[in-house]
């Protein structure tokens, strides 16, 4: 079964936590974890936790970058770290546990203080997920979800406007995969259309998502505690609301 996780935020030992509740606690047998985006790609906190701990995931896992990443170093950190995770690139299609995930990370552009250069998803990023054929797509992964859903903002964010990402109506048309998995806003939601059900996730210290072998997604509340010695950028981003 496929264990589904969301903003971690460089919190990489709560991604070990959650797996083991659904093992030890569900009786799950976790296959793979798929992570839907602000893992926290961090050239320092990678170091601390991998290198410096000495610390591995337990179960393989993949990951969509979100829009707090180091999108700078994001290239040669995922290589230096690729036999810890594996980063799913935009607009490619990977195989996993028999299901066709096509791969789409970044968000909307918000502002510049919560949305790091190299975050926003572009037109080359649209198209080229658009060149891949619809019948080679199951599951569509984001970090921010598709317009016109219904998810709602984040309270004091509704300024923004609707959330969703710029042109993700095409990808919905084009794929209308029965199932498009998503992170970013911190909330659980779900909503169903004529095709496709959509699943919003919360933080990972809320809990996380089990993927069968039949498309069938089962929502697992679960609380994990983070540490409090936050950083100061860390606390800023709290008091917009962006983390919690």
């Amino acid at each position: 079964m496929i264990l589904i996780l969301s903003d971690t935020h460089s919190y990489y030992s709560t991604i070990n936590e959650q797996i083991r509740y659904a093992e030890s606690e569900l009786g799950v047998s976790v296959s793979s974890v798929i992570h839907l985006g602000d893992f926290g790609v961090y050239k320092a906190n990678l170091y601390n936790f991998f290198i410096k701990q000495k610390e591995e995931f337990i179960r393989p896992v993949y990951f969509i970058e979100g829009n707090h990443e180091d999108f700078d170093a994001l290239p040669w950190l995922t290589k230096k770290y690729k036999d810890y995770f594996i980063h799913l690139k935009r607009g490619t299609v990977h195989t996993i546990d028999g299901y066709r995930f096509l791969c789409l990370g970044g968000s909307e552009y918000m502002d510049a203080m919560i949305t790091q250069r190299g975050a926003e998803i572009s037109d080359n990023d649209i198209d080229a997920c658009l060149s891949v054929p619809a019948e080679d797509v199951d599951i569509v992964l984001t970090h921010d979800c598709p317009l016109g859903i219904g998810m709602p903002n984040s309270p004091g964010l509704e300024y923004y406007g609707e959330t969703g990402f710029r042109r993700s109506r095409e990808l919905v048309e084009h794929f209308k995969p029965k199932l498009w998995l998503f992170g970013h806003h911190h909330k659980w939601f779900q909503h169903r259309d004529d095709h496709t059900s959509y699943y919003g996730f919360a933080a990972i210290w809320k809990g996380f998502g089990l993927l069968d072998d039949n498309f069938k997604v089962d929502v697992v509340h679960h609380d994990v505690k983070i540490p409090r010695n936050r950083s100061l950028l860390e606390r800023f981003f709290v008091k917009l609301k962006v983390i919690r």
